[in-house]
């Protein structure tokens, strides 16, 4: 997969993705009371109300690329006393929203976000994006969105029915194959029906499907008896 294709993801559109998972998103933080608004997340040290204000303020970075403002978005930033880079970035989104209330965050998130997937939408996968890493197509600037607001989506639980289950976790193995292809990690993998084989420093493991994706992302449990530095080397989403 990682190598036969010029673009092994074209049958995939990330617009349309984007639009399910930000939806899937929204109907759960609509239904959710201040206890579960509470509740600890998978990202560790956020709350699921925390895991909102990270994805309401990194609109502020998704705005400044389509934008191409990136010089204000780092002005921003220094102007508010921000350091540590993305990280100190994602702390500090999460920390300003932790005061506000919380229909607002969800408000701000809605408006933002909508915006986001509509402009991108409207450029089309093959135009560029000015990103903090250079020049990027809008299409796989999505799909690594579409990847995020997946692993947020299972962070704060929000529900994914038997029907959509095996597609959704086939395409975000695709992505997460794509991009160790892309990052150049030396890694090569091959999805089959029965989960997804990987081939790096002269073995191979196969795995089911749901355990590549958690580890691309970082969300393996600790406990898992996959190799640590397969882990390592395969984590490329988060």
């Amino acid at each position: 997969m990682t190598s036969e294709s010029k673009d092994p993801l074209a049958d995939l559109d990330p617009f349309d993705v984007f639009d399910a998972e930000a939806a899937r998103l929204d109907r759960h933080f609509s239904r959710l009371d201040e206890e579960a608004w509470s509740s600890p997340s998978r990202c560790e040290g956020w709350s699921v109300r925390d895991v909102l204000g990270h994805l309401a303020g990194e609109e502020l970075y998704n705005h400044a690329c389509l934008d191409d403002d990136l010089e204000g978005f780092f002005a921003t930033l220094e102007r508010e006393g921000v350091g540590g880079g993305f990280s100190g970035f994602n702390e500090w989104c999460v920390r300003s929203r932790r005061d506000v209330p919380v229909r607002e965050v969800l408000e701000e998130w809605r408006r933002a976000n909508g915006e986001t997937r509509e402009r991108m939408r409207a450029l089309g996968r093959e135009a560029e994006l000015r990103t903090s890493a250079g020049p990027y197509p809008v299409g796989l600037q999505a799909f690594h969105y579409d990847s995020e607001y997946a692993t947020h989506a299972d962070d704060v639980g929000a529900p994914v029915s038997e029907d959509e289950a095996g597609e959704r976790t086939r395409w975000r193995a695709r992505v997460g194959a794509f991009v160790l292809d892309e990052l150049g990690s030396g890694i090569k993998t091959d999805l089959t029906g029965e989960g997804v084989v990987v081939r790096a420093d002269g073995r191979s493991e196969r795995m089911p499907a749901e355990v590549f994706v958690e580890t691309t992302v970082g969300r393996l449990p600790d406990d898992h008896p996959l190799d640590r530095r397969l882990r390592t080397a395969l984590r490329c989403l988060a």
